[in-house]
């Protein structure tokens, strides 16, 4: 463990609590403005997609834009956000009457309208591969009628709009096949200010203590939602077989994860949290030397986006990480992390807890994640993206450049017809 970035719990409150007047007020506050709309804010999906996207705009003396957000509670004041704005940008939010109303009105103004998703979560041919990939009830009419029900609400919604944003190329080639009349533009996740404040200063303090650890080496397992026990089971045979070879390690588990086959044996040597918000999150992360993202290998993980890379590493804890399409195109194996594919984990977790023994090495890695994190998932650098991807804007696209992370692979991703899909939420 990192004793340096042992800190207090955080004193954590939701820095989305503003009332409908000053929501108006900050869209207001440039001449051009960009409402947002989600169904009720969430530390998940609306704190990167729509909070973090504002904030990065407010930030940015290059825009001239604003931005702010409103929910369901709002739609009977639609025409007081709508008609001030010049973009609407729609996120993950399910078809009702009352929503397609809200983009009539925008249509009937003339401003773009626009879809933001990080999930395939909007094609219902999927349905059936998502839920089975997050271990959910496929059997019973209640969760299917759920879960397509969401999906297809969703695609409704995606397809009323004029465009799509979303994470990264694999989900916008989905997007795109769904809805030929789209186009997809790319914003991926990133940092806001509180948050990568309190990450730098953690990792501040374990680079001035040269990466020092404690006896005990931490894997960290951040789970988040009850949905990852097929994720997880990728790599416990694995860690079980690493917990067995390296009597110093601990599991930590934050969220939802209950230790089963082969890890039941080392139950005395894991350590459980209950979920965090995302400021004692990086807290809890911190101080864990290794970062572990195990996924199933499919179109639903390939197309979700690479906080469990980014999140970890700003604090300085690296990652080993299944090769899906944004952990392979952020992580260069053995250069900022290290990937594994499903038959490779113990070999990769010997070799991380190898880099923990030598702190120089350790240090390097840690060093090179940080800076790669802080240049490409800064949570000020986004403005001008924001407003190319939003307004289309080629002058703009051209004259500023977007956050200068290139992805290390750039080919699409191979996608299988959705009807030879095998029958098989928001944190990652």
């Amino acid at each position: 463990m990192f004793r340096a970035a042992r800190i207090d719990p955080v004193e954590y409150a939701p820095p989305w609590g503003a009332g409908f007047d000053e929501r108006l007020a900050a869209l207001t506050a440039r001449p051009r403005r960009i409402a947002y709309f989600y169904e009720l804010p969430d530390t998940s999906t609306f704190r990167y997609r729509v909070f973090n996207m504002a904030r990065s705009l407010a930030a940015d003396p290059r825009c001239d834009t604003s931005a702010s957000w409103f929910q369901l509670s709002d739609l009977d004041r639609t025409a007081l956000f709508v008609d001030r704005a010049d973009a609407l940008v729609i996120c993950r939010t399910r078809y009702t009457p009352a929503v397609a109303r809200m983009i009539g009105r925008a249509k009937a103004r003339g401003i773009p309208v626009l879809f933001d998703v990080d999930d395939l979560v909007f094609d219902p041919e999927y349905a059936h591969m998502v839920m089975h990939t997050l271990d959910q009830d496929t059997a019973t009419e209640a969760a299917l009628d759920t879960w397509f029900s969401m999906f297809s609400r969703l695609g409704t919604v995606l397809r009323m709009c004029d465009g799509a944003i979303t994470t990264n190329q694999c989900l916008a080639h989905r997007i795109e096949a769904f809805a030929p009349h789209l186009t997809a533009r790319i914003v991926p996740n990133f940092f806001n200010a509180a948050q990568q404040a309190l990450s730098s200063r953690l990792y501040e303090a374990k680079r001035r203590s040269g990466f020092a650890s404690d006896d005990r080496i931490h894997i960290g397992y951040f789970s988040g939602t009850p949905t990852h026990n097929r994720d997880f089971a990728v790599v416990a045979p694995a860690l079980a077989r690493v917990l067995d070879a390296e009597p110093r390690a601990i599991l930590r588990v934050v969220g939802f994860l209950e230790p089963k086959d082969a890890m039941a044996r080392h139950h005395a040597r894991i350590e459980q949290f209950p979920l965090q918000d995302f400021m004692n999150l990086q807290r809890l992360t911190a101080e864990v030397e290794i970062n572990i993202a195990p996924l199933q290998d499919n179109l639903f993980t390939n197309c979700k986006s690479e906080l469990k890379y980014f999140e970890p590493a700003i604090v300085g804890t690296i990652t080993v990480a299944t090769p899906v399409y944004t952990f392979r195109n952020s992580i260069q194996d053995g250069d900022n992390g290290l990937l594994a594919c499903s038959h490779e984990w113990e070999t990769k977790l010997h070799s991380a807890i190898q880099l923990v023994r030598n702190r120089a090495d350790y240090a390097r890695m840690a060093e090179q994640c940080y800076s790669h994190v802080l240049r490409s998932y800064g949570w000020d650098g986004f403005g001008i993206s924001i407003e190319a991807a939003i307004f289309g804007d080629a002058d703009t696209a051209r004259g500023v450049p977007g956050p200068p992370m290139q992805a290390r692979d750039a080919r699409p991703l191979a996608l299988e017809p959705a009807g030879n899909m095998p029958g098989s939420v928001n944190d990652g």
